[in-house]
């Protein structure tokens, strides 16, 4: 038998696993056209964080991502807004339904 070295394993394991994150943001969702991209949550940021009005493109980016905000909330760029109150009021104007079955608004 061969011998190999303990770390192949860990090694093969970590790559495996940045593969996986760096694909994770876009990520398509089986049966359906909606692409995961958390980027587009940016088009919110400016009412999450002054509690402006959504506009009109922010809820339509917003409904474009419903299917994927749980997903979205553990984003390490964007994920962090959702948690913030505004996101709540946000959604609601958009009439975009946010529940991941733990949330703490």
């Amino acid at each position: 038998m061969k011998n190999t070295s303990p770390y192949i394993g860990l090694l093969l394991f970590t790559v495996a696993a940045m593969v996986l994150r760096l694909s994770a943001g876009h990520l398509q969702l089986p049966g359906s056209e909606t692409t995961c991209d958390p980027v587009q949550l940016s088009w919110c940021l400016q009412s999450i964080v002054s509690y402006l009005p959504p506009t009109e493109k922010c809820c339509r980016k917003l409904k474009g991502q419903e299917p994927c905000l749980c997903q979205e909330l553990f984003d390490p760029t964007f994920g962090g807004y959702l948690v913030l109150p505004g996101a709540k009021m946000v959604c609601s104007a958009c009439n975009v339904t946010f529940s991941c079955g733990f949330w703490f608004w």
